[in-house]
This record gives structure tokens, sequence and C-alpha cells, in this order.
């Protein structure tokens, strides 16, 4: 856990971050257009990369700044390019059934973030953590990860589960950068060639569908099984 005393700036630099970080899951959940699900989750990890420079920084973790560039170019630029690539490909610009409207689904996901804040709580008084900075890092990465399950529930296309999974991995990864930055650089190298594969393996699976049973959507497909 990051144990450095940290001054307000640094607490307020940090706060505003993981923040951001949730708001911006927020326009996954609130629109219906792909392109900007994927420009989200690129800011997102742009926004995880800076806070992986900031914990490099202010706890003088020296690996975190290769862990910053790393993120920021492929959570940031190569898996948003890839997606959008293939969203270009197969002409699937916006989600047309999806299980929420919009403001259902940010009324939802802002009680996931209420969720979020009373598990945190409870496995902080649990672990007698005190650190705001670390109880915030557990609200983000439990907000995040259900935002991202919530994703992958409520919405139809494939590509839309693609990025519910990479939103869950990004609370878990932004989470594991204040709560254990000893470990980050591992798991990060670990992680990021799991999620090549992942949106490689996607890719296919999703042109194969729509070239064969000429739908992406999980709805559709439902109707073939039986």
């Amino acid at each position: 856990m990051l144990t450095v005393p940290l001054g307000s700036l640094a607490e307020s630099l940090f706060s505003f971050l993981m923040t951001a970080a949730l708001v911006l899951s927020f326009v996954m959940v609130g629109s219906h257009w792909l392109r900007n699900h994927i420009i989200a989750f690129a800011t997102e990890s742009w926004v995880i990369a800076v806070l992986s420079a900031s914990v490099a920084y202010y706890g003088h973790y020296q690996e975190l700044y290769i862990i910053a560039v790393l993120t920021a170019l492929f959570r940031g630029m190569l898996l948003p390019y890839l997606l959008l690539r293939l969203v270009n490909r197969l002409d699937i610009h916006r989600e047309f059934r999806p299980l929420f409207r919009p403001a259902s689904g940010m009324l939802t996901g802002a009680l996931l973030i209420v969720v979020a804040f009373a598990l945190s709580s409870s496995i902080g008084d649990k672990l007698k953590v005190s650190n705001s900075i670390a109880l915030m890092a557990l609200t983000a990465m439990f907000g995040l990860m259900l935002i991202g399950f919530l994703l992958m529930v409520v919405r139809s296309e494939a590509i839309s589960h693609i990025l519910g999974l990479l939103v869950i991995e990004n609370g878990i990864f932004l989470g594991s950068q204040i709560l254990i930055p000893g470990f980050a650089i591992l798991l990060e190298l670990v992680i990021l060639f799991d999620l090549l594969i992942i949106v490689m393996t996607f890719g296919i699976l999703v042109r194969y569908l729509k070239t064969h049973a000429g739908t992406t959507s999980s709805q559709e497909l439902q109707k073939l099984v039986g």
C-alpha cells in the first residue's frame, strides 16, 4: 500500500484522477455510440497512466514510470485503435437494443458506486485502513469493476462486452497502483499480454459472427440456441 506521507496537493491530484476515471466510465453507460465508448476508455486509460506516473513520483516507485508509458501507449492508443478499426470494418456504430436507457443506466451506475463505497468502507474498517487515498482507490476499483459488469449485462453488442471486460481490468489495475504499487509492474506486464490476446481473439470471433450469423448482437444470437 502507498504509505508515503502525501501533501494536500498530492491527495487532491490522486482523488481527481480516480474520480475522473469513474466519471469516464459513466460515458460508456450513458451513451449508445460505440465510438464514444472507445474514446472514453482511451481517455480513462490515459488518466490511469497519469495516476501511475504520479504514484511513481510521490511514492518513489521508479518502475511505475515504465508502467505509465506502457499504459498510455497500449491501453490509451493501441487497444482503442484496434477497436475503432473493428467498429469501422463491421459498420456497427451503436447499440440498438440496450437493456437500459441511458438515464436508467447512469442511475444504476450511480447506485453501484454507492455499493462500491459501502463495500470499501466495510473492508477498510475490518483491515483498519484509515488512509483516505487507499479507501478512495478501493472505491474506484470496485466501482469500475461493477460498471464493467454492468456494461457486459445491459449491452448486447459483442464490442460492448469487450469494453466491459477492459473497464473491469482498468479498475483492477487502478486499485493496484495505490494498494500494491510494488507489484504493479509484474501485474501490468502479465495483463497487457492477456489483453492483447483477448482483443485479438474477440476481434476474430466478432468478424466470424458478422459473416456467418449476420449479427454481433447477443440478443439475436440467443435465438440460435435450441
